[in-house]
């Protein structure tokens, strides 16, 4: 009977899922078993470099001043080698005002074009009017911020470190303001440091290729000139930026100890707004680039371009976990239920050949372990190690975090789903403000 042969095709189609979902979470679980190895250490140099701060902001007021006072008064590294620069994108608050008064140098940008509002334009103009100071300042490379973002004192110091032992792209390891606000940001942060305190160690400790994506990154300005400032304008412009570096053969690296502090989602609301602009830019990237990631894997042996391809492969597995996979077992349980592939007694799990093959089954517990398990796992070896990062003053401060993990976990596919679907712009985010603004 048709029905029959429908089910077996869906069937099939499902087990090939359920592989495909397996591989990166395989590859997770190999990161989380090396958590153990050391972090790699930058040589320490005396050579000291001229820096462009760069941040990008859109209508920042409520945190603009703070961000730039906190790298003036507080790094340790001389004030006459690094300059701030603030991308005011058609604001329409005190944003430029603020800036000005905290003592960076505002490039302000207007474009009345509603299609570009997206840091990538903001960053593309921005860069080519920062070419024009570099004329006479003569910078080493640059450091992009955002606006809500805090850095460790020895940040640039580290930075400069990495820059002089030949890192020419770096990130920094990410980590939260308002970490321990609640028990949702404790388990949010945790979520999200992850990839810094485990996968991008691991990473750079196999001379894989850093993931380098946005706050506190640094690029080599002889790369700045030579593109003539910023060569993508998509809404995942830093991911983007860094996969055509990767092509041009320059490795990314990792630096631990430089830490950028950025402001967490502290509800659900702002979870699914930055998931928004997460889901559907990433999903963007991975159509453009799956094939050139493949092409320089094989072009040049190097796993890395694999691995990264792997790693954003978890975008689009959401919306496969949200509807996909529920919509099939409903169907599969209906089918059966009706009389389709034998009793009704058979449509047990452990019992019917017909409706799940051993192999599938086993694949689906094995997911489900690791999603628990080692979720909670991942969120113990993070807090054991690095709760200090973290702005915790004690390791227990973090178990509520520890607790909701997974099921924040929960929360990141179904709002990534969402973002899938949906058509978000530069906007307008609501911060959570650790200091006081400018009187």
């Amino acid at each position: 009977m048709w029905w029959d042969n429908l089910y077996k095709v869906l069937e099939t189609i499902n087990t090939v899922i359920l592989y495909v979902i397996g591989v990166p979470f395989f590859l997770q679980m190999i990161f989380m078993l090396l958590f153990w190895i050391p972090k790699k250490k930058f040589k320490k140099t005396e050579k000291i470099n001229k820096i462009a701060i760069i941040i990008p902001a859109h209508n920042e007021e409520d945190v603009i001043y703070d961000t730039i006072r906190s790298l003036i008064e507080k790094q340790k590294y001389p004030r006459d080698m690094y300059d701030i620069y603030v991308i005011a994108d058609n604001c329409t608050d005190k944003t430029i005002e603020l800036a000005k008064k905290a003592g960076a140098i505002v490039i302000e940008h207007i474009d009345n074009d509603p299609k570009h509002h997206m840091v990538g334009y903001a960053l593309s103009y921005g860069l080519k009017e920062l070419l024009r100071y570099d004329e006479s300042k003569h910078y080493d490379y640059m450091i992009r911020l955002d606006a809500d973002n805090h850095v460790n004192d020895e940040f640039f110091l580290l930075m400069n470190d990495a820059f002089n032992n030949g890192a020419k792209i770096a990130r920094p390891y990410e980590s939260a303001l308002n970490m321990t606000q609640s028990s949702f940001t404790k388990a949010c942060g945790l979520y999200y440091i992850f990839d810094s305190r485990v996968s991008s160690r691991v990473r750079e400790r196999l001379h894989l290729d850093a993931h380098v994506n946005g706050p506190g990154s640094l690029t080599d300005m002889e790369i700045i000139r030579r593109i003539g400032g910023y060569d993508t304008v998509t809404m995942c412009e830093d991911t983007e930026f860094n996969f055509k570096r990767m092509y041009e053969k320059i490795h990314p690296h990792f630096v631990e100890d430089a830490i950028v502090y950025e402001d967490l989602p502290s509800t659900l609301k702002d979870t699914l707004a930055r998931n928004k602009r997460l889901g559907h830019g990433n999903t963007s990237l991975l159509l453009r680039h799956t094939h050139r990631l493949w092409f320089h894997a094989f072009k040049n042996l190097n796993f890395s371009f694999i691995e990264q391809w792997l790693t954003y492969l978890f975008i689009p597995i959401c919306p496969i976990l949200c509807i996909w996979l529920p919509g099939y077992y409903i169907y599969a349980y209906i089918y059966h239920f009706l009389g389709g592939g034998g009793e009704f007694t058979q449509t047990f799990l452990w019992s019917s050949p017909n409706w799940i093959s051993f192999t599938t089954t086993l694949i689906i517990f094995c997911i489900s372990v690791l999603f628990v398990l080692c979720g909670i796992l991942q969120a113990v070896i993070m807090v054991l190690s690095d709760y200090k990062k973290m702005g915790a003053k004690r390791r227990r401060d973090l178990i509520s975090g520890i607790v909701l993990f997974p099921f924040f976990s929960i929360i990141y596919v179904v709002t990534i789903t969402i973002g899938i679907f949906a058509k978000p712009k530069w906007e307008k985010v609501r911060r959570n403000p650790i200091n006081k603004e400018a009187d």
